[in-house]
């Protein structure tokens, strides 16, 4: 099997697991405060991240690698839990799905400037529509204003596209189950007091749907889902594997129907069709390799 089509499997593996993340937030928040599902999940991952990191012996990054991780933490363990279940309290899952719609493209757009990949005008292009139509969509959701959790979503979506982008380029060194393991390593002594501030008075009253929901952010969300993510990206490339998550605002969506008996109107399955048209066209625009200058010393 080829690296590409190896990698957008992997990909699609990950985005599956993403794509529960916004239900699975609204479901765990009538029971917990945001900040303990945010930090909380990232405590609980971290601690099965140690022990798979103890079990495997693995190496220590050295300092320029540990610089990196500090940026997959910020975006992908603090940054976008963070801001993404915050917006949660306001707005519902399936809405959250439409924004987080332009993730693939910021995604790639992250991955080609740390890269050396050179976009064509097009690429560009698509991508100033994309962005439209998900501006278009909240001010139309928010009666011609846009609400403060749609500008809370976008910065979760940075988040997020700068550190997948620098954690897929980290993976290549480090391997992909490794780079979140540590990141959550990297992150655990500012996340554990947060989240036993935070943290249920009366663990008794949480539904099971409540713990299922927590645990599946921890285990999956923030962890699992990770393995297959920087893996698949690492082998078959940030901008291309990246627009596998065109499929996620769809996952999210049905999610949202099934799980949380959210209402779809005709408006929001029209942008989320747009939305994903608009990536995969983005997808279809080429890009070249930068040249690299090698400079000679005399």
């Amino acid at each position: 099997m080829k690296n590409e089509t190896k990698g957008m499997l992997l990909g699609l593996l990950g985005v599956i697991g993403f794509g529960l993340t916004l239900p699975m937030t609204k479901f765990a928040l009538p029971y917990m405060d945001p900040i303990f599902i945010a930090f909380g999940r990232a405590v609980l991952a971290a601690s099965v991240a140690a022990f798979l990191l103890v079990w495997f012996r693995e190496k220590r990054p050295n300092v320029k690698q540990f610089q990196k991780l500090a940026v997959v933490a910020l975006g992908v363990v603090i940054g976008f839990p963070v801001l993404s279940t915050w917006s949660m309290q306001y707005v519902p899952a399936s809405h959250g799905g439409v924004v987080l719609g332009i993730l693939p493209l910021s995604t790639a757009i992250v991955g080609v400037i740390i890269s050396h990949e050179r976009p064509s005008i097009g690429f560009w292009l698509v991508g100033i529509v994309g962005c439209g139509l998900v501006v278009s969509y909240t001010l139309l959701q928010g009666s011609g204003s846009m609400h403060i959790a749609d500008l809370v979503l976008l910065g979760a979506v940075i988040a997020a596209a700068i550190g997948y982008a620098v954690g897929a380029q980290l993976a290549k060194e480090m391997g992909g189950w490794q780079v979140i393991c540590w990141a959550l390593i990297l992150t655990f002594p500012f996340v554990l007091l947060p989240s036993i501030i935070t943290a249920p008075e009366n663990w008794s009253a949480i539904p099971f749907s409540g713990f299922s929901s927590f645990f599946y952010l921890a285990l999956v969300s923030q962890l699992f889902a990770f393995f297959a993510w920087y893996k698949a990206m690492a082998i078959g490339g940030i901008a291309r594997v990246s627009q596998a998550q065109l499929l996620q605002p769809f996952i999210t969506l049905l999610a949202s129907v099934a799980l949380l008996n959210e209402p779809i109107d005709v408006e929001t399955g029209v942008f989320i069709f747009l939305v994903v048209c608009s990536v995969w066209l983005g997808k279809r625009m080429p890009i070249s390799q930068k040249p690299i200058t090698l400079k000679i010393q005399p």
